[in-house]
């Protein structure tokens, strides 16, 4: 049988949007696999969209610059970065993003702390991953399905958010007869 559905969805739209908003939020959390620590890096805009993530072996200011610079190849300059107090990532964001005002606090960092919640629960229902590939191809691809899924309900009104629902399940329908064709 063919690939799943989500893969080809992930290869037939971008996985990014194609803009984004100024202000960014970093932050990276653990996760295991196969036993071993490793940590996804996640930047998320402040329309609340994921931007990139990366899976690394490290925590250090050389995994901090190399998810920096892999964003900035992609968007281009910040106006703002947000990041927890993790000393990695000062270094890189001065030699990267001169231009940018580095704030770190203990609440601003709130947007990107919520947007790791729906890796946890789809984490734990596929009983962890197997590899560091594997974790890496489907968070960036669940990332997309889930922002399509589940829009931000506090912006919008009941109404609204069925409205919302209804599209994303016909977009899918779309998406699933086109590549079955």
């Amino acid at each position: 049988m063919g690939q799943p559905l989500w893969c080809a969805f992930c290869q037939l739209h971008p996985a990014r949007p194609t803009e984004s908003a100024d202000k960014w939020h970093l932050d990276e959390v653990v996760i295991p696999i196969r036993g071993k620590k490793h940590w996804l890096w996640r930047a998320v805009d402040a329309n609340g969209d994921t931007l990139d993530i990366l899976v690394q072996t490290r925590r250090n200011a050389r995994a901090a610059r190399r998810f920096l610079a892999r964003l900035i190849a992609q968007f281009g300059q910040p106006r703002v970065v947000v990041t927890d107090k993790l000393r990695s990532y000062f270094a890189p964001i001065r030699k990267l993003a001169p231009g940018a005002d580095h704030r770190t606090h203990k609440g601003l960092n709130n947007r990107i702390e919520g947007s790791h919640r729906p890796t946890r629960r789809r984490e734990k229902i596929m009983g962890r991953f197997k590899s560091q590939r594997q974790a890496q191809r489907f968070l960036a691809a669940h990332d997309q399905i889930n922002t399509l899924f589940c829009p931000r309900r506090y912006r919008l009104t009941v109404f609204s958010n069925r409205h919302a629902r209804a599209d994303a399940f016909s977009l899918w329908d779309e998406y699933a007869l086109e590549m079955a064709a």
